[in-house]
């Protein structure tokens, strides 16, 4: 009876081997399933793996929820397997650290945006040309100060919002940095 045990899990050691190296030989290493900012694949969340704040998706806000509440917006149209996309998420959370309690950041997936014959001013798909990425940046009325398809840099996406907030030129102002988050608070800590 030890003899046939000891026999059975020998084969089933075999088979175990057989099927890793069929695997591997296959080219389905592990390997493949990592994610690249260097090509038009899905990975996932792009703004979780690349921009390193999965906080933007899915938006808090509608469009419709902030042109009510007369707050500024930032309307990005992005898709999860595009490389200009995936280097353009980097942009939008950057600004999301001076500006993301000043304004909604909605950024919407272009393949949710229903296809139909119009569009009332408060639906994103209103304001979609068909390319991603593409930048929207409202005022307070609503109005669309800044329109850009394509990866566009930090600096032009900034001036539109200096103007929406009426902030000086960047040339005339201190430069907008965040804290660091590793900062050691030693004020709360008493003995």
């Amino acid at each position: 009876m030890l003899l046939n045990l000891i026999e059975l899990l020998k084969r089933c050691l075999k088979s175990t081997v057989l099927a890793f190296l069929l695997f591997c030989l296959c080219g389905l290493t592990p390997a493949s399933a990592w994610a690249s900012l260097s090509d038009d694949h899905y990975d996932g969340n792009i703004f979780a793996l690349y921009a390193g704040n999965g906080s933007l998706v899915p938006p808090r806000v509608s469009l419709a929820q902030s042109f009510k509440a007369h707050k500024p917006v930032l309307l990005v149209f992005y898709v999860d397997d595009s490389y200009d996309c995936k280097q353009y998420s980097s942009v939008v959370s950057q600004l999301q650290a001076p500006y993301g309690r000043a304004a909604n950041f909605i950024p919407i997936m272009a393949d949710s945006v229903p296809v139909k014959d119009s569009y009332e001013l408060t639906e994103p798909g209103y304001y979609f040309t068909g390319t991603v990425p593409q930048t929207l940046v409202f005022d307070q009325a609503g109005e669309v100060v800044f329109n850009a398809a394509g990866t566009v840099s930090y600096t032009a996406v900034d001036d539109a919002l200096r103007e929406v907030f009426d902030l000086l030129p960047r040339s005339q102002s201190a430069e907008l940095k965040r804290r660091p988050v590793n900062e050691v608070n030693t004020e709360l800590v008493e003995q």
